[in-house]
């Protein structure tokens, strides 16, 4: 079905603004798990123990929606390989051969990724200020990464990880459309855990061939512990939440610009606990983030299908 798309007001922002803050802690604690557990037994047990904490919470709604489950099992199956299976098991394997610098550009590329995804697969119109939104926010992106000096980014060099990030930036993006385009008739958390669960049994076997190749297995202790803490409530249970009820009101096209304040958030938590300084092109690129965002906003497409339990 169709409706018009809700205005952004103060709550749909906040609902846009948490999800990069806990992603971006996500990073920051992936990076510091590098050697401490491998990248997949990571993203399995996250994802795991999210499904879990889910099930205390809409276990009983899941039973009495299991008709609209099975009836809807195939695209649940997708979202969950996309949205959780995929995106950030394929960025945790990404930082073991890449750099935070090198996988902060490439995600600063999901809007057009977006924005090219909705024109050429879902025939969603994208306008002039949006484009111009969306270079106004990767060029914010770009300032942060590069450090205020352009020469940096010329620096740059391919490594895999980098490719792998390119194929799961394209996959979130197919995930956010497939996310606003497919009504499921759920609620979004047991939509969300329905997806968990999916997404769970696909890692699962890349997870014991990690195990069987390499032979590398979690060093279990308290900073283990405390990054699935972590990583299994907020950048999972509570960010996935926010996202979707947010790509629900406004569409799949916006919430990628607020996607584009991780990196800030990165800087900022950098400071708070790893005290690294935040430097003027910090502030510069807020500037640009945030006026891309703006001129996204001025001129989004006013008609958008969307759930009816995500209005």
């Amino acid at each position: 079905m169709t409706r018009h798309a809700h205005p952004i007001d103060a709550r749909t922002a906040f609902l846009l603004t948490l999800p990069p803050l806990f992603w971006a802690g996500n990073a920051v604690v992936g990076r510091l798990m590098v050697g401490q557990i491998p990248p997949l037994a990571l993203s399995f047990y996250r994802w795991l123990f999210a499904l879990v904490l889910a099930l205390f919470l809409v276990g009983p709604d899941l039973w009495r929606q299991r008709a609209v489950l099975m009836r809807r099992w195939k695209s649940l199956a997708l979202m969950g390989l996309l949205g959780v299976g995929s995106y950030n098991s394929l960025q945790y394997v990404a930082l073991e051969t890449s750099t935070p610098l090198n996988v902060s550009l490439i995600v600063s590329s999901a809007p057009v990724f977006i924005l090219l995804i909705g024109g050429a697969f879902y025939r969603q119109p994208v306008g002039g200020s949006q484009w111009i939104g969306a270079l106004l926010s990767i060029a914010g992106v770009a300032l942060v990464v590069a450090k205020g000096d352009p020469a940096h980014l010329a620096q740059l060099r391919l490594a895999p990880g980098d490719l792998i990030m390119l194929v799961a930036v394209f996959l979130w993006a197919i995930y956010t459309w497939e996310l606003r385009l497919r009504p499921l008739g759920l609620a979004p958390m047991t939509s969300l855990a329905a997806q968990m669960a999916w997404g769970v049994v696909a890692i699962l076997p890349f997870m014991l061939g990690e195990r069987w190749i390499t032979g590398a297995t979690p060093h279990w202790g308290v900073p283990v512990w405390a990054a699935l803490a972590y990583v299994a409530v907020l950048p999972s249970l509570f960010a996935y939440w926010c996202w979707g009820s947010a790509v629900g009101r406004v569409g799949a096209q916006i919430p990628a610009y607020f996607g584009n304040l991780a990196p800030l958030f990165a800087a900022v938590l950098s400071w708070l606990f790893l005290h690294e300084p935040i430097h003027a092109y910090h502030l510069g690129a807020a500037a640009l983030i945030f006026a891309g965002i703006h001129v996204a906003l001025r001129s989004r497409p006013v008609m958008a299908p969307t759930e009816p339990s995500e209005r």
